[in-house]
């Protein structure tokens, strides 16, 4: 099968950047899922007036907000249903380099099978306490895989295979919060899904509100961490002997 390849890009009341994004987006010439996570009216309305002027963008509103990864989810089912071999995901605030789409696209066609995952390389705009505590996640992943495979789970510019990512969501209930982004990588790497690191800019525009909820969504990682340990020690043999092996 030729490889096919879209952009899905969740947004909730992020519509501030969204002009922006999709205009410089629009030279790649890919098929865009746009996926509005319920945002409120107001956003909602900016967001459906600037899909409008973009003839490849798909724009799908959820009824209610479920959270980042299930709008994520809901594009990436999207994406394979219309045919698509690779979802690549991209955040709505224009925080990533668009410039690597084409090496997020060269490297899955080189290796179909694997996720292409971005790895931030930071300027100074980046909040110091987010980036530290990443580490914390950084670390459980480690225990939970076994392995250094996985350099970053919480970047959110990645290259997904349809076919193997949209299989594991439809069988695996997974967070739809921002525990997605984590617990989808460690899990497709428990598939022995090849995970292939990309260097990336990222940068920070605080005159775009977060949607991160400090006490909800740490709750919800924490959470995350704690099922996927248990998951691991259930695997601890398999993954032992994969090490081994």
């Amino acid at each position: 099968m030729n490889n096919r390849f879209c952009i899905i890009i969740p947004i909730y009341n992020h519509h501030h950047k969204l002009n922006e994004l999709l205009h410089d987006l629009s030279c790649y010439e890919l098929p865009v899922f746009l996926i509005d996570d319920g945002s409120e009216e107001n956003s909602r309305v900016k967001i459906n007036t600037i899909s409008k002027q973009y003839p490849l963008v798909e724009l799908h509103t959820l009824p209610e907000n479920q959270g980042k990864g299930g709008a994520v989810m809901a594009g990436l089912r999207l994406a394979f249903q219309g045919g698509f071999s690779h979802g690549i995901q991209i955040d709505a605030d224009y925080q990533h380099d668009l410039k690597d789409i084409p090496e997020f696209m060269g490297l899955s066609s080189q290796s179909p099978k694997a996720l292409i995952c971005g790895v931030p390389q930071y300027d100074h705009t980046v909040n110091k306490g987010r980036y530290y505590a990443r580490y914390l996640t950084h670390v459980w992943v480690w225990i939970n895989t076994l392995s250094f495979d996985i350099k970053d789970s919480m970047c959110g510019f990645r290259s997904y295979p349809l076919d193997l990512t949209v299989a594991l969501i439809n069988r695996v209930k997974l967070g739809q919060r921002m525990n997605f982004d984590t617990e989808i990588l460690v899990r497709l790497h428990w598939q022995q899904v090849q995970i292939i690191n990309l260097p990336t800019k990222v940068v920070y525009h605080h005159d775009v509100p977060s949607n991160f909820k400090a006490f909800k969504d740490n709750v919800g990682i924490s959470w995350m961490h704690t099922k996927l340990f248990f998951g691991m020690l259930l695997r601890l043999p398999v993954l032992l002997f994969r090490k081994i092996k």
